[in-house]
């Protein structure tokens, strides 16, 4: 297959669509990120990334948390709303109909995100155009009609988006679960003959 070749740029896609949750349960904030993901299972880690002149990221380096709040179909619209206006100029999350919860430690949610991680900041890396967030994963909040009979999340109920070169995409059906590629296929048992006499 023949390919084009151009020189080092951010094309990796698609990335998970988030709504930043910043600020204090008094006065929460919101913006919209691509640049995010998990990096650590064992402590569970986080990361976002942030140009130093957004409004969010003084409110992250002064407090030192922030929530990822999942972006599904319904939040869409909201979300690339938060992505191109500023919490400096106005209250976001009012101006959307959109509401904030305090979570465990005291960080912002969106309610209306169907799961939202709760992260403290360990490090802050200093990349360039943006700085790096690196966070503990502290705790979890998921919608409870997201669970099954057993508790188990079901995380493909959410009609979750995600973010791929410029263009919201929704997530599509699934093609095969972590490891179906080497997977045992169960072995059927041969029905038994019984012969009359």
């Amino acid at each position: 297959m023949a390919k084009v070749t151009w020189d080092g740029s951010t094309l990796l896609s698609p990335v998970p669509v988030v709504l930043v949750g910043c600020g204090s349960a008094e006065h929460p904030n919101t913006m919209t990120a691509a640049w995010t993901g998990v990096v650590c299972s064992d402590p569970p880690m986080a990361y976002v990334s942030i140009r130093k002149e957004r409004y969010s990221y003084g409110l992250i380096r002064e407090s030192g948390l922030f929530s990822l709040n999942l972006v599904n179909r319904s939040l869409v619209r909201a979300a690339d709303f938060c992505g191109v206006r500023s919490g400096r100029q106005l209250d976001k999350l009012a101006h959307l109909g959109l509401h904030a919860s305090a979570g465990r430690l005291g960080c912002p949610l969106i309610d209306e995100s169907p799961l939202s991680l709760e992260c403290r900041v360990t490090q802050v890396l200093e990349l360039g155009s943006h700085d790096l967030f690196l966070a503990e994963i502290e705790a979890v909040h998921a919608e409870e009609s997201l669970l099954d009979s057993s508790g188990r999340l079901c995380l493909e109920k959410a009609e979750l988006v995600a973010y791929s070169h410029g263009q919201y995409v929704p997530l599509g059906r699934s093609l095969g679960g972590f490891g179906f590629s080497v997977r045992k296929k169960p072995v059927r048992k041969k029905p038994s003959s019984s012969k009359k006499s």
